[in-house]
């Protein structure tokens, strides 16, 4: 049974995943190497048990009892205790793989070690381990003190024994699990990815500006950010290395050239707040486009086993906030068009282009 947990990272995913643990009264320590990171997560969670508490979903007492299960620190050794161990640091494999060879000894030998990574395979950073086996994925989706659905990764080497306490901790801490395979960009960011780098070609093409992109993507898939603002809430440069590790799947995943330049820069798209309107034909164009990309690249993952359809339309659903989402909207096609989509996926990847395609 998992009791306690330490949390390397306390970034934004390291943060959040700290403080889902802490308010189900899990013993929680969160270790980061730099005091400004531990000061910031401090005023983090102070803000977000005010807010719980105004809400009424937690309770003064229960509140204090959060805290009261929250350790931050900058010593690794208090990791020496802890049931489960979650990285949730840089997105560098050798950054992650690093952090495993050194805290790989300071643990006790029946300690589950799970890595939050978005883009990189599972089994890459657990080679770094002298037992892979104690390793899998838990990936959190932002904000992750909220969102429901983690995505649970095992590899060929995960023991089978991991399965139970880490399910048992996932219902523990309000969280959903979605099991797929240790494959570029997991379940979901294996369409979510490709759909916003399509929103940036459509850039790269003059299509449209960013705020009519993003705001035809809300009407046509009913969701709440379009493609650029929420690339903007999980920063360009996080979107550019999630691409980077689809890119082996063929052309069609590679980043487009706006993304590439935008993460080099570290810098954030700036969407225009108030776009002019657009005509029929560019509002088709775009929608076609985005829901193009999500289909061949959800049919793919499907295709390849990756993922079963039910787990992605619920974690597309839930986590994504997809009205219309890549399962639905096959289920929508005509058979025909379902069937020449699923033929095409190969085709498209080989040229590294897409076919518009009107949703029905």
């Amino acid at each position: 049974m998992i009791r306690s947990v330490a949390i390397f990272g306390g970034g934004t995913m390291g943060g959040g995943i700290a403080l889902s643990c802490a308010k189900v009264g899990l013993r929680t320590t969160v270790i980061d190497t730099t005091d400004g990171a531990l000061d910031l997560l401090r005023v983090r969670i102070h803000d977000h048990l005010t807010r719980e508490m105004a809400k009424g979903r937690l309770g003064a007492n229960q509140a204090d009892d959060a805290v009261e299960h929250l350790v931050l620190s900058r010593d690794p050794h208090l990791v020496s205790g802890a049931d489960l161990v979650i990285e949730a640091v840089h997105e560098d494999l050798e950054v992650k793989r690093g952090l495993m060879r050194r805290i790989e000894s300071l643990l006790k030998p029946q300690a589950i070690i799970a890595t939050n990574t978005s883009c990189l395979l599972v089994r890459d950073i657990a080679a770094a381990l002298d037992d892979p086996g104690r390793m899998l994925g838990l990936h959190y989706f932002s904000p992750a003190e909220i969102s429901p659905i983690v995505e649970l990764i095992s590899t060929e080497a995960t023991r089978p024994d991991l399965s139970e306490p880490v399910l048992a901790f996932l219902a523990a801490t309000g969280k959903s699990p979605l099991p797929c395979k240790d494959s570029p960009g997991f379940a979901l960011n294996r369409f979510f990815c490709p759909y916003c780098n399509e929103a940036v070609r459509l850039l790269d093409d003059g299509v449209a500006t960013m705020g009519q992109i993003d705001a035809v993507a809300c009407e046509a898939l009913g969701v709440a950010a379009g493609p650029f603002r929420v690339m903007n809430l999980t920063k360009p440069v996080i979107m550019l290395k999630a691409m980077e590790s689809l890119a082996v799947l063929g052309p069609f995943y590679r980043p487009a050239d706006g993304l590439r330049a935008l993460g080099a820069a570290l810098a954030d798209w700036q969407i225009d707040e108030q776009p002019a309107t657009t005509s029929e034909t560019v509002k088709r164009t775009i929608a076609d486009r985005l829901t193009g990309a999500l289909l061949l690249s959800a049919a793919d993952a499907m295709a390849a086993g990756v993922v079963a359809p039910a787990d992605l339309d619920r974690g597309a659903r839930a986590a994504l906030r997809f009205a219309r989402t890549p399962v639905s909207l096959l289920a929508d096609l005509p058979v025909a068009e379902s069937t020449r989509l699923m033929a095409l996926v190969d085709v498209h990847k080989r040229r590294g282009n897409l076919v518009p395609m009107s949703p029905a």
